[in-house]
């Protein structure tokens, strides 16, 4: 029954609230930038991927999951990178479509569920890396992406695979869109992600104005309406609801046979009910859930004197050899 008990973490005193928990560490949390070798993958529709690298030649490699429109340069990327660095283990950390600085070549984008993108960045990683071993780690939507494709992938996952942590992870999408479609949210949270989401739309109307219709699109406010109009059609999907049914990672873990972690607060102002997997957890060998008090989300502030709790927490159970929770 892998359920953690009791979490270590303990938001400061002074931050009090899921709100501040998410925007102060956001806002504030630095961390040098250690992945400076660049590499571009070609992948096999036609599209590229660029990664960056810290490598030293040791035994062990982590993979980097960012979130919604973010990058490899985001501070809990590089904070999670330094920290696993330092404890001996090569550090790759990759972004998704249209999220390195150039847009990708095809209409499409990325989104929650395209593990297929993952599974070449793994399998890339295992022809030309000579590491024994290939952890992941992923931050909320990036963390859904690893946690449905080591579900999907089962018994038949590469075999140098070896364990996961993912932090405060919308493992039902359509649960946390209804979590960010209330009036404080979509002005707090929701305006920056369409904002950034738009001006892609708009980069991508240029390129292919015959498949990416802006119209309309400053009236967008919602995770809905955008998946509606651009996500569920380019890649696939009847709408948005089909969307978020196929790409969350909850139905998905039961089938997870590594060692993997889902971490994520009692407050996370993104997630609903429907995202904190209890029950698949108690069922479970390999998949372990630990819920903090307090955290917000990809928050986990800790305080000046402290190292920082995310990496800890992820060196702590990547470094465990058994299947236990420690």
């Amino acid at each position: 029954m892998p359920v953690v008990a009791q979490s270590t973490y303990r938001p400061p005193f002074w931050l009090p609230g899921g709100h501040l928990q998410t925007i102060v560490p956001a806002l504030c949390r630095k961390a040098p930038l250690i992945t400076r070798e660049k590499e571009r993958i070609e992948l096999a529709d036609g599209d590229f991927l660029d990664l960056q690298w810290h490598r030293q030649g040791r035994e062990k490699l982590v993979i980097l999951c960012h979130g919604l429109e973010a990058d490899w340069q985001a501070s809990y990327i590089q904070e999670m990178a330094a920290t696993l660095a330092a404890a001996g283990w090569d550090v790759l950390a990759w972004s998704y479509r249209g999220c390195s600085g150039e847009m990708n070549r095809l209409p499409r984008f990325y989104h929650s569920g395209a593990t297929g993108d993952l599974g070449e960045v793994i399998e890339h990683a295992c022809r030309s890396h000579s590491a024994t071993r290939i952890d992941l780690v992923g931050f909320s939507l990036g963390g859904n992406m690893i946690l449905k494709y080591l579900g999907e992938q089962g018994e038949k996952r590469p075999s140098r695979l070896g364990r996961a942590v993912t932090y405060s992870v919308p493992c039902d999408l359509a649960c946390s869109s209804r979590a960010l479609d209330t009036a404080f949210n979509r002005e707090v949270y929701m305006r920056r992600f369409i904002k950034s989401l738009a001006e892609k739309v708009r980069a991508k109307h240029a390129l292919f104005p015959e498949q990416m219709d802006d119209t309309g699109l400053d009236r967008i406010r919602t995770f809905r309406e955008f998946d509606d109009r651009y996500t569920a059609p380019l890649h696939g999907f009847r709408d948005a609801e089909d969307y978020w049914a196929q790409s969350s990672s909850r139905p998905f873990l039961p089938r997870i046979r590594i060692p993997a972690l889902l971490i994520t607060a009692d407050n996370d102002p993104f997630l609903g009910p429907n995202c904190y997997p209890h029950r698949e957890a108690e069922s479970s060998d390999h998949f372990h859930l630990e819920v903090t008090h307090g955290g917000g989300h990809v928050g986990f502030a800790t305080s000046r004197s402290q190292s920082p709790w995310m990496a800890r927490r992820a060196l702590q159970f990547l470094s465990t050899s058994s299947d236990s929770l420690a």
